[in-house]
């Protein structure tokens, strides 16, 4: 049976969404960074479990993350090496890949048995399948790409005595700053994203967006043009230039669908537009869409969310 090798950083269900691919196209071998990540694997199918745990690891960008996975990769046949397309996923992919001498396939969201990968370029107006030439298939898994499916295993497991090298050591993080956690769940986490644009007028307007999201239990969004406009901060912007989502439910509120916005929130199960002008680009791939004032529509469904509860 092929052999996939799966780089597990953290428990998110990104993580677990990679595991999930990586069962359908053979064996899976996590190499998991802390006992949350190795408790991930075992909960989402890992056969078998590299757990590593090294000091420093963190103290030095990623590339110490990336000689630690090298180190485990070289040597063995694997068919894939998949990792999550986060920003350090990516960071961390490109030196695996110079150190394997292959090269790596960046925002997949499928991946087939002979390597084939499909993704979404030109900010999602065209799709494309693309194949590593030479070497193992290195490929970061774009958020959303498939629905993460619990499989629990129990992995055998494997200690990795890793030590951070001089080379790992050129680039030091000298601060990190971690903002607490909100009550609201994570832009990449939420089942339900509702997200405002250029529409909702102003910051002090996007309460009305906050309350929607709040009824529903999920997460809130901003476009370019809102987050561009001050109305709300640029950590929510969902996106080409922000975050991917790929939530059950995306309802866009005053958005009129740039397609650097659309990159970011196409794959949404279930998308729903509100905006005025009928003409504006999001109703073309809405599932829903209503034409009308946000502040006359997003009340009504207030009152019939809470009519439900």
């Amino acid at each position: 049976m092929s052999q996939i090798l799966v780089y597990v950083p953290d428990n998110s269900r990104h993580s677990a969404e990679v595991l999930t691919l990586a069962r359908g196209l053979g064996e899976v071998a996590a190499a998991a960074f802390g006992d949350e990540a190795a408790s991930l694997a075992a909960e989402y199918g890992a056969a078998s479990l590299y757990k590593v745990d090294a000091d420093g690891l963190d103290d030095y960008f990623v590339a110490p993350k990336a000689e630690a996975l090298a180190s485990i990769a070289e040597g063995k046949e694997w068919q894939a090496v998949l990792v999550p397309s986060t920003d350090e996923g990516k960071a961390v992919a490109a030196r695996l890949a110079v150190k394997l001498g292959t090269g790596f396939l960046t925002d997949v969201s499928a991946l087939d048995g002979e390597g084939v990968g499909t993704q979404e370029i030109f900010a999602g107006s065209r799709i494309v399948t693309s194949k590593v030439a030479k070497g193992v298939t290195v490929a970061t898994v774009k958020a959303g790409s498939v629905a993460a499916e619990a499989a629990p295993s129990e992995p055998a497991a494997e200690a990795v005595d890793y030590t951070v090298g001089d080379d790992a050591k050129k680039v030091a993080v000298l601060e990190t700053v971690e903002e607490p956690p909100g009550d609201r769940p994570g832009l990449t986490e939420a089942d339900i994203v509702v997200s405002g644009g250029r529409g909702v007028g102003s910051a002090e307007n996007f309460s009305l967006i906050e309350k929607v999201a709040d009824a529903f239990g999920g997460a809130v969004g901003a476009s370019r043009a809102a987050v561009d406009s001050g109305y709300y901060p640029h950590k929510f912007q969902v996106g080409q230039t922000g975050t991917t989502v790929s939530p059950q439910l995306y309802v866009a509120a005053g958005i009129s669908g740039a397609i650097q916005h659309r990159a970011g929130m196409q794959t949404s199960k279930t998308i729903v537009a509100v905006n005025k002008d009928s003409d504006a680009p999001i109703f073309s791939m809405a599932d829903y869409g209503v034409v009308g004032d946000l502040f006359n529509v997003l009340p009504q469904l207030l009152e019939e969310v809470e009519k439900r509860k």
